[in-house]
């Protein structure tokens, strides 16, 4: 079976640019977030061979879930000026290696990841998605997994649908119920006031889904009917800001994904923002990484699948 691999740009670039010192080049160009999310990419390849790779990214408009409810993430802080010079950097250097990247005005990587996820989970391709965002993992089904970095960058976690109802206590499509339930202050939106994660867990293990739950509202104790009932609207909009949507219209030929190795400009690349390591790391493994997944393929992760 084929392997994609989907990697949320923004969720990785935010996680190389707090799990690293600010490495700088001589002339002050800050590289850290540079260096660490090639690093997990090299990282992934070397553990899971993929036959095609795609990054998805944000842009800076205003998605769908902006205009739902405006203020949707407000509360988070300004991006660094750091951070925000090396989005451009990662991206031309993805073009450089040769791998290909993909971003849509008014969607979240998570909805083009979910789009592409749809299209090919049931078409005998094995779908992997990195990404340290956990509500990426309502993605998880048969043939989808989610690997997540642990430790900085140095170790991965896999979810298969059993890791995802070890950690939430329910399979993976009810995440958005059960967010629209207790609601998510990283994104700055309430659910159900007075219901909190165990509460909202516990209700969609007894009734199964949101509907089910409003649709037996008089089975429930009279402190969380009234709860339910004053907040239905809230919930309602929680519900759509946690979904990801798996239908955005996009171009998209898996073809031109297809990976075997990093293009030689990305070695010229690393060298010129100084980056000698990942040169040396790249360009003398993962070149015949193909070749080597034979001979590894036995000890490897892929044997978990």
């Amino acid at each position: 079976m084929d392997t994609l691999l989907l990697i949320d740009g923004n969720a990785i670039m935010h996680r190389a640019f707090h799990a690293l010192p600010p490495f700088k080049t001589k002339d002050g160009i800050p590289t850290n977030v540079i260096y660490g999310f090639f690093s997990m990419l090299h990282k992934s390849i070397a553990d899971f061979h993929p036959n095609f790779i795609v990054v998805c990214f944000d842009t800076p408009k205003p998605t769908f879930r902006n205009k739902l409810f405006k203020e949707y993430q407000a509360q988070r802080p300004k991006i660094s000026d750091d951070f925000i010079t090396q989005i451009p950097l990662v991206k031309e250097a993805l073009d450089k290696a040769g791998v290909t990247h993909l971003e849509k005005d008014g969607f979240e990587a998570d909805d083009l990841i979910g789009t592409i996820t749809q299209k090919f989970k049931d078409n005998g391709i094995k779908v992997l998605i990195l990404s340290g965002d956990r509500d990426i993992q309502q993605l998880v089904a048969k043939n989808v997994y989610v690997i997540t970095p642990k430790l900085g960058l140095s170790d991965i976690k896999m979810y298969d649908k059993t890791e995802v109802q070890k950690k939430f206590g329910l399979d993976p499509d009810k995440i958005p119920d059960l967010k629209a339930l207790m609601g998510d202050p990283s994104d700055n939106y309430p659910g159900a006031k007075g219901i909190g994660p165990k509460g909202a867990a516990k209700l969609l293990q007894e009734f199964g889904s949101l509907d089910k739950i409003y649709s037996n509202l008089e089975k429930l104790d009279e402190k969380t009917r009234i709860i339910l009932k004053k907040y239905k609207k809230q919930v309602s909009l929680a519900k759509k800001l946690a979904k990801i949507d798996q239908q955005v219209q996009i171009k998209f030929d898996i073809n031109s994904a297809r990976f075997e190795k990093f293009k030689d400009d990305l070695k010229n690349y690393f060298l010129q923002y100084e980056m000698k390591s990942l040169v040396n790391r790249f360009f003398s493994t993962i070149s015949n990484a193909k070749e080597k997944s034979e001979k590894k393929k036995n000890n490897s992760q892929m044997g978990l699948f």
